[in-house]
């Protein structure tokens, strides 16, 4: 083993991985941004892997609702498919999150989803549980053997132009803007570049704060917006992920400052989220990103690499913009996965698929940043 191979196994305590792995340097995956080719469901099969459990872990970074209802879809499909289901919760703290991954590698688990929380501090341990055979799905970083990611331009413009078109007719062209964003996280920046493009069609729009709370949380959002208010009383627009927006709504009702007449727009498609807007108050919309439906698609996908089966290097989860008129419907889908999973028409509605990887080719794994927008 190198000295510098050597530094990075014992900086993260994988002293108990099995000798293979610590005898020999880990590959990386395809780390040149490429399209790929829409998934084959009828790619040969390969060897299944030997010598891991049928084991499903869900490294989940925090409690929040959107990766709550995403375990939720995850724990159906691994019941269907007889994988034991665990769920290894972080709390928003990035070493928690190796160790637990670091125990999944040395358990030989078979498969592990992830919603990363420090993708510089996680990277190394992934490759080692691809390294070894397991199915590694990422909600959005790499590397994973299944990347989950939303085009997040599309995301982005569809609760930029909901926005704009409530200020256009509602506010009479202007209005106050909150933007809280994940820009300090690249894969999931461009979602926002696109709510500042629609914004900017509207010249009496004022974005009086960009900014990205500390924590992916209805905590990081009210503590975001409590700093906002110390300068600007008046705030007719909010816009984020669904969890920090509550957040900062309810930031706004302790100070009295929550109307009717404001537009506070999420992403994610939160439960919360979809109640607030029953309540016909300031929640006018989210775009739903289905989490049940993914992640009952991942855990199936990891049930058919521990059989053998080839399953996707790419699953768009494709966005909806929900209204108090439409929520109907995705409250529904959202309510029974397996029924949207198991319907092509349904399910295409929600989950698009490319490329094609399992156990025999698992060398070609997802290195970088993939998306479906990418050019």
């Amino acid at each position: 083993m190198s000295v510098s191979r050597r530094a990075v196994l014992g900086a993260l305590g994988l002293a108990a991985v099995p000798a293979l792995l610590r005898s020999q340097e880990v590959a990386r995956g395809i780390t040149a941004p490429r399209r790929f080719a829409p998934f084959n469901p009828a790619a040969a099969r390969c060897s299944p892997p030997g010598g891991l459990t049928r084991t499903l872990v869900f490294a989940q970074d925090n409690q929040r609702e959107f990766v709550q209802s995403a375990a939720r879809g995850m724990a159906l499909a691994a019941r269907q498919r007889g994988l034991a289901f665990e769920v290894a919760l972080a709390d928003n703290d990035p070493r928690a999150m190796v160790g637990q991954v670091r125990k999944a590698l040395t358990d030989r688990a078979g498969a592990l989803i992830v919603a990363p929380i420090d993708v510089a501090t996680l990277a190394p341990v992934l490759r080692l549980f691809i390294a070894q055979g397991g199915y590694v799905g990422s909600i959005v970083p790499p590397p994973a053997t299944t990347i989950l990611n939303a085009p997040q331009l599309a995301t982005g413009r569809a609760l930029g132009d909901a926005a704009v078109d409530y200020i256009r007719t509602r506010k009479g062209g202007e209005a106050r803007v909150v933007l809280l964003t994940h820009d300090s996280n690249q894969f999931l920046a461009q979602r926002f570049v696109a709510i500042r493009a629609a914004l900017k069609s509207l010249p009496g729009v004022r974005i009086i704060a960009d900014i990205s709370p500390r924590t992916v949380d209805k905590a990081g959002g009210h503590a975001t917006m409590r700093t906002v208010l110390l300068a600007h009383s008046r705030v007719d627009v909010v816009l984020g992920a669904d969890t920090v927006v509550l957040g900062a709504l309810a930031a706004l009702r302790e100070a009295g400052l929550a109307r009717d007449d404001q537009f506070i727009g999420g992403i994610d498609g939160e439960p919360e989220a979809i109640a607030e807007m029953r309540r016909n108050g300031p929640y006018k919309a989210s775009v739903g990103l289905a989490s049940p439906i993914f992640g009952y698609a991942l855990a199936q996908h990891a049930a058919d690499w521990l059989e053998g089966g080839s399953v996707p290097q790419g699953l768009d989860i494709l966005p909806s913009l929900i209204s108090p008129e439409s929520l109907g419907q995705f409250e529904r889908d959202t309510a029974d996965p397996a029924a949207v999973y198991h319907d092509d028409a349904r399910r295409s509605a929600y989950l698009k698929a490319y490329g094609n990887i399992c156990h025999d080719s698992r060398a070609d794994y997802v290195d970088f940043g993939w998306s479906s927008e990418l050019k």
